[in-house]
């Protein structure tokens, strides 16, 4: 992390949950067997914390605007808000925001989840507390986070705010046709290659580029082990990932999200947001944990191509 925070406060929106990470599987856990694994790690997690904590890690004053429980899972885990860098000031703390639990399964380069959602996920005075911190840019972890609170984009652009939004897999909201049109006035949208195809209804990366560069000014597919792919002004960029050892790809996207705003907000070359995202997400995957890669070395570099439309 800097000593010195690069200017445009970031907000970052949406779930805080407890995170307990198996590794290690032989196998993923089935009906009627039981599955050992060789380790459990209990971290901080959901999307708006760790893309938070990887901001805070490029140097970028981050707030978190969310609930959090006082339950003892909750308490046994705070400390790391301080540790990764975040500010809690917008943190709401109550009882019935926890225990937010999700037991994180990480097998073969791959993870599944098992989540417990408690209370609402924002304070009932988020407009107030966006207001207070005094942010340029809000990004929303979750849509699902937007569909419970409909009017946090119009009240970041009633700030002035731009704002960024990973929809992340909701299998009650993700085929929602009204999705796209609640996501009116987001200006980065940042899906992964499984959300792109099933919101737009294509069948390729491209075309789900072609289509959802329709409605946001900058687009960018996370496609795992393929790298990634942006949409910005009618040009398409391909960043290809470079090979690592996976132990972990808990958090991978939202390490990709911070890498990709960061450069963004510094206004670097579309290319070169690109590249540092997949960076920030290649390094993730190298640790346990949403965030266990930021003490390690600087993150490896993938290659980018322009294909001009």
């Amino acid at each position: 992390m800097t000593d010195v925070p690069k200017p445009g406060t970031v907000v970052s929106a949406g779930r805080i949950y407890c995170d307990l990470v198996f590794s290690g599987l032989p196998d993923m856990p089935r009906l009627g067997t039981e599955v050992f694994a060789s380790a459990m790690t209990p971290v901080l997690g959901g999307g708006a914390f760790i893309a938070a904590a990887h901001l805070s890690a490029h140097g970028r004053s981050v707030h978190l605007l969310s609930r959090f429980g006082t339950d003892p899972i909750s308490l046994a885990l705070q400390d790391q808000f301080g540790q990764a860098g975040v500010a809690m000031d917008l943190v709401e703390r109550h009882a019935d925001a926890g225990p937010q639990v999700t037991v994180v399964m990480a097998h073969d380069n791959d993870r599944a989840f098992l989540s417990r959602r408690a209370g609402a996920a924002l304070p009932r005075d988020y407009a107030q507390r966006l207001a207070s911190a005094g942010a340029s840019h809000l990004h929303i972890a979750e849509y699902a986070t937007l569909a419970e609170h409909p009017d946090l984009v119009a009240a970041a652009k009633r700030l002035g705010l731009t704002v960024s939004l990973d929809p992340s897999w909701d299998e009650t909201l993700i085929g929602s046709p009204q999705l796209l049109s609640r996501c009116a006035g987001v200006d980065v949208f940042l899906p992964n290659l499984a959300e792109a195809l099933a919101i737009t209804g294509q069948a390729t990366a491209e075309a789900a580029l072609d289509t959802l560069g329709q409605y946001f000014a900058v687009v960018a597919i996370k496609q795992g082990a393929d790298g990634a792919s942006l949409a910005l002004q009618g040009q398409h960029w391909h960043a290809g990932a470079p090979v690592v050892e996976v132990r972990d790809t808990t958090g991978a996207g939202d390490a990709f999200n911070a890498g990709f705003i960061d450069s963004w907000l510094d206004q670097r070359p579309p290319n070169d947001c690109l590249r540092a995202a997949v960076a920030a997400g290649s390094l993730s995957v190298q640790a346990i944990g949403g965030t266990g890669a930021l003490s390690q070395a600087a993150p490896v570099r993938g290659t980018a191509r322009t294909v001009a439309l």
